[in-house]
């Protein structure tokens, strides 16, 4: 099972985005901005007591962009946020923020806070299809956006924002035993979340959850 799980891992670029096409749409989940309905994807994965404490939380509609790297052998692009932020600093995120009025969907938001966050301009950009609705303890209930982005584009980072972008190979990413699961601290309690060891660099929380979810999506049967 294992050796299997690492062979589908390391789909070719061209099966990936065909499978991605044919599963996902861009109509926008349920729940986004409800707060009757509790999405089913979040913190809670593998913490059901998080799903308590973000179901009393405000709702926070956001969306994030998910840019998958068309090489040969695919690439996740990722941010790390600046150090001085006062959420989450440091940590290895999506591009991406609150869905803004003006912003027409969560499609538009994404595509927004990647070119205002790192540069990454739409023209490099082709939208594939929107993950699960992810809620965080927070109360953001966020889209996860996918997107094929071609080679060659030029990034221009917000210091503001970030401190630095990376790509990881959506192989290592989407393989299982690479999806780990460790113990954090939060206000006082410990909880439970995703996360994914990439050499010095620790994916975690709601970026390794967004990604398992990818796997979900994409990788099983």
């Amino acid at each position: 099972m294992e050796n299997a799980a690492r062979v589908q891992a390391s789909m070719p670029a061209a099966e990936f985005f065909a499978r991605a096409r044919e599963r996902l749409s861009l109509d926008v989940p349920a729940g986004l901005r409800d707060a009757s309905i509790i999405p089913a994807r979040g913190d809670h994965d593998i913490d059901p007591v998080m799903r308590a404490i973000a179901e009393v939380k405000p709702v926070r509609p956001a969306a994030v962009l998910v840019p998958i790297v068309d090489h040969p052998e695919p690439t996740v692009l990722l941010t790390q946020r600046s150090a001085h932020l006062p959420d989450h600093p440091g940590q290895i995120s999506f591009p991406g923020g609150k869905i803004d009025a003006g912003d027409k969907n969560p499609l538009e938001a994404a595509l927004r806070e990647a070119d205002e966050e790192i540069g990454l301009t739409r023209e490099f950009v082709e939208p594939v299809g929107y993950l699960d609705l992810y809620m965080t303890t927070r109360g953001y209930r966020i889209v996860p956006t996918v997107a094929r982005v071609k080679p060659g584009f030029k990034l221009r980072l917000s210091a503001a924002e970030v401190d630095d972008t990376f790509e990881v190979p959506l192989a290592f990413l989407m393989a299982p035993e690479n999806h780990h699961r460790q113990a954090r601290e939060w206000q006082g309690m410990t909880r439970t979340v995703y996360a994914m060891p990439f050499g010095e660099r620790n994916i975690w929380g709601v970026t390794a959850g967004i990604l398992r979810n990818l796997y979900d999506r994409i990788y099983r049967p």
